[in-house]
């Protein structure tokens, strides 16, 4: 998979990172762990700049968080309850699981989406209790556009500062992207059936 990414960022640079970014929150197995730093390694080589990077990976992150915000402020609350009751054994998503979401996000409001986005695996999924919420969009924009940025520059400096070490661990990136992939998928199966008992 880091080959992939990687093969990504050199054909479509920067329009490559925003689609990459933006299908992380839309499919998780595609870690922005890896895909950032990545981009921060091309930089330090001159192939991207730092800012570039850090710039684009926050609009794919940005993006990424929209469609759910905007499904969970179109299904409302109820509707997305019977959205979880009929069809939540797919997403691995309960009713519990919503109303105690809904609740926290009643509780910190703007600051539960910005530390969210640092979170790793509740990164985009703090969209949908903000879209329930019906927490107004340009301070959704500006919380996530924080967040975001914040967590797209510690991992794109990192890569930068890696450098030229960056290939020693590149080796090991793409069986270890793969066995994280393969493990997720295995969670997913392992929580669709348990949900479905349930």
């Amino acid at each position: 998979m880091a080959t992939w990414v990687t093969q990504v960022l050199a054909s479509a640079g920067y329009a490559g990172l925003v689609f990459l970014m933006f299908a992380e929150n839309v499919f998780p197995p595609i870690p922005s762990e890896l895909i950032v730093p990545l981009a921060g390694y091309m930089a330090s080589s001159g192939k991207l700049a730092l800012a570039g990077v850090i710039a684009a990976g926050t609009l794919g992150s940005v993006l990424g968080a929209l469609p759910l915000y905007y499904f969970g402020r179109k299904l409302g609350y109820e509707r997305t309850l019977a959205f979880a009751r009929n069809h939540g054994r797919w997403l691995t998503v309960c009713e519990p699981d919503i109303r105690r979401a809904k609740r926290w996000f009643d509780r910190h409001g703007g600051a539960a989406v910005f530390f969210c986005r640092l979170v790793p695996g509740i990164r985009s999924l703090i969209s949908l209790p903000a879209g329930i919420g019906e927490m107004n969009l340009a301070a959704f924009i500006v919380c996530t556009g924080a967040g975001s940025a914040l967590w797209t520059a510690l991992l794109a400096v990192a890569g930068y500062l890696l450098g030229r070490n960056f290939r020693d661990v590149e080796k090991y990136l793409d069986p270890v992207s793969w066995v994280v992939v393969g493990g997720v998928v295995v969670l997913y199966v392992v929580r669709v059936v348990r949900h479905s008992r349930r």
